[in-house]
């Protein structure tokens, strides 16, 4: 490569090297620190924004943390109620500021209220404190009333009574049944000092119904061929006799298999609950036990039982609803730690039997 001629005849110098293209490397890094610079302002001025909205604060608002909620849910659950901007800078603001964790209870707020303002709302504690009633899958009736009744100024007794007014009805029961055996749903309930044992009893048949409607319950007909308080039953039955998720819908499979056949259930969980003894996994149900005279004995009595035998969880009631397909008639605990094994034939269940006895299972 040449060099080219001047004005004056002579040779152009050649131009230092990297001279011009650092000049624009460091005025395009100028730009850009400029750039970043109004952006990370903005960024602070809108966080700034939502941490504290202009205007005053706006109307009272009654708020109720449920029980068990992180900072993080406390911040939507703020937000929806439009005490707060936004949930996703209330995570960021506590994170820096400190906050949390947060009493379950009812709050007053105010819409629009800035974070700091809320969350010395919350650091003074809730107005009003929830009592934890939990309720685990597989418990009756009278069982759940026994948790009510460990709750202050609640009764067992006054927990039954109301079941027993038929003032409180699920939409899944029948006419003409008017026990909620098996209508109540077992979980985690929020009860406040004014909620009496009626009260209690409501919300926990509403979460029933409001559960088996998700799962479909009202398509029992058509997906399982009963009716859904039926379809409830079987839930019960699998809820009783198995504690592992993974054998419920095979359960449930060999109750439906049976009715079809038009044989006994023979599901030892009918007879305690005829027997009136405590749902106790651990129950050993003795052969003098199976001659009990009642429609729950499914040893002697052909079909479900006239109602549910104990509160179904959900994994019990979208078993019943979605058993497993395959022709199983019998099973039988087979494993120290509960579990069972499934057969077709007498001959495979009278094998299962045997390995029951081998492995010092009774």
């Amino acid at each position: 490569m040449t060099r080219g001629h001047d004005e004056d005849g002579g040779f152009e110098p050649f131009p230092e090297p990297g001279r011009g293209r650092t000049g624009k490397v460091l005025a395009v890094l100028a730009v850009l620190l400029v750039v970043a610079l109004i952006g990370a302002g903005v960024v602070v001025v809108n966080y700034q924004r939502q941490v504290d909205p202009s205007g005053p604060p706006g109307a009272p608002v009654k708020v109720t943390i449920p029980l068990g909620s992180s900072t993080q849910r406390i911040g939507v659950i703020l937000d929806e109620q439009s005490v707060i901007t936004s949930a996703r800078v209330f995570r960021i603001y506590t994170k820096i500021n400190g906050g949390g964790p947060f009493q379950a209870g009812e709050y007053t707020f105010r819409r629009n209220m800035s974070m700091g303002e809320a969350v010395r709302v919350l650091s003074k504690g809730p107005e009003i404190e929830f009592e934890r009633l939990t309720v685990p899958e597989g418990l009756t009736l009278r069982q759940i009333a026994e948790q009510v009744g460990k709750l202050e100024g609640r009764s067992p007794d006054a927990f039954l009574a109301a079941a027993a007014a038929g003032q409180v009805r699920s939409r899944y029961q029948p006419t003409g049944v008017d026990k909620l055996e098996g209508l109540l749903l077992p979980e985690t309930f929020n009860v406040e000092p004014k909620d009496d044992e009626a009260a209690i009893l409501e919300r926990m048949v509403d979460s029933f119904d409001e559960t088996a409607s998700s799962l479909g319950y009202d398509e029992a007909p058509s997906k399982v061929g009963v009716s859904p308080y039926e379809a409830i039953i079987v839930a019960s039955l699998v809820e009783r006799e198995t504690r592992f998720d993974e054998e419920r819908a095979k359960v449930a499979s060999v109750i439906y298999n049976r009715l079809k056949k038009g044989m006994l259930l023979q599901v030892d969980a009918t007879v305690i609950y005829a027997l009136g003894k405590s749902a106790d996994r651990n129950v050993r149900v003795l052969f003098k036990d199976l001659e009990v005279e009642s429609p729950y004995n499914t040893y002697k009595v052909k079909g479900l039982p006239p109602t549910p035998i104990a509160a179904p969880g959900r994994a019990s009631l979208e078993a019943a609803l979605n058993p497993e397909a395959g022709p199983f008639l019998f099973y039988v605990v087979t494993e120290s730690d509960g579990r069972h094994s499934f057969a077709t034939t007498d001959a495979e269940h009278a094998a299962n039997i045997r390995k029951a006895q081998a492995n010092g299972v009774r």
